[in-house]
């Protein structure tokens, strides 16, 4: 019994910003376990990559994450391409790797289970069903919005959501996303539409802005931390996710856990690569700007 559990596939990334360009492991799941590998919570990911790419378990094993591994012909391979203020980026599809199953997971347990599809085939609806059952679902929606035209990533909406969502506790998703995903261009509006679909939690990143969640008719604004330098923005929402879900589990309130997720995101953007840092570096950067 995990208290979280990341299921999501690692990537390959070609990464692209005015500073630099750089190839390294990604993906939702890569950026959240890493985000969680020194903090005290006992933590399980569930990944599908190729034989090649076996090097990005085994360094994540060596930093103490429990890592089940399922075999796929080809890893997902991305390409992001970051603009000057690294709000925006441009992404293609270079490969895909094989979609997850129910059979592959009936023995894992979780009290979160964290979804990070990187593409809409990675986890079938029937999978969040079957996970529901045994924990709370939170889900990272932005794969399913996302269709491959000759490897251009295009936004489109998810015809099978209501099917889905119904299942999920907590649902992660930028303001873009949300538009995407409701068809409502007010972020409040939108959150509310969601929760009307089933979701407990909507949380809703807007980049420097920083963020919202909507819960039992309240929202919470969650300002953003400034980080001491704008360096690589990848990996930012998923560290966010991560901080938010660890502080939940422990049993922190919605305020409290949205702002440790973004604070742990400012952090992280200041490099390229995973958060690295650890719980005591995340309260010093809230104990800094709170002061």
């Amino acid at each position: 019994m995990y208290d979280i559990c990341c299921i999501g596939h690692i990537t390959l990334d070609r990464i692209v910003t005015s500073i630099a360009e750089k190839h390294m492991a990604g993906g939702t799941s890569f950026y959240f376990s890493n985000a969680l590998r020194q903090m005290d919570v006992d933590y399980g990911l569930v990944t599908a990559i190729a034989e090649t790419e076996m090097p990005f378990v085994n360094e994540l094993r060596s930093n103490g994450t429990d890592v089940i591994v399922f075999p796929s012909a080809k890893t997902v391979y991305f390409e992001n391409i970051y603009s000057a203020n690294l709000d925006h980026r441009t992404q293609r599809v270079l490969q895909e790797a094989d979609a997850f199953t129910v059979e592959q997971l009936s023995d894992i347990n979780a009290k979160i289970f964290h979804l990070g599809p990187l593409l809409a085939n990675d986890i079938p609806v029937e999978l969040i069903r079957d996970l529901s059952n045994r924990g709370k679902v939170s889900l990272d929606v932005q794969g399913y919005l996302r269709e491959v035209s000759g490897q251009r990533v295009c936004a489109v909406d998810w015809f099978e959501k209501k099917e889905a969502l119904q299942y999920v506790h907590t649902v992660k998703a930028d303001d873009a996303e949300l538009e995407v995903l409701t068809g409502i261009k007010g972020i409040e509006e939108g959150a509310m539409e969601l929760a009307s679909w089933g979701v407990k939690e909507v949380v809703v990143t807007l980049a420097s802005l920083g963020s919202m969640i909507y819960a039992d008719g309240i929202f919470y604004d969650i300002p953003a931390y400034k980080p001491a330098v704008e360096t690589d923005a990848t990996g930012c929402g998923d560290t966010y996710i991560a901080g938010y879900l660890y502080q939940r589990v422990k049993g922190a309130g919605i305020q409290e856990a949205g702002e440790f997720g973004a604070a742990m995101a400012s952090l992280k953007i200041e490099s390229s690569g995973p958060f690295n840092g650890t719980e005591e570096d995340v309260k010093k950067k809230l104990f800094v700007n709170k002061d």
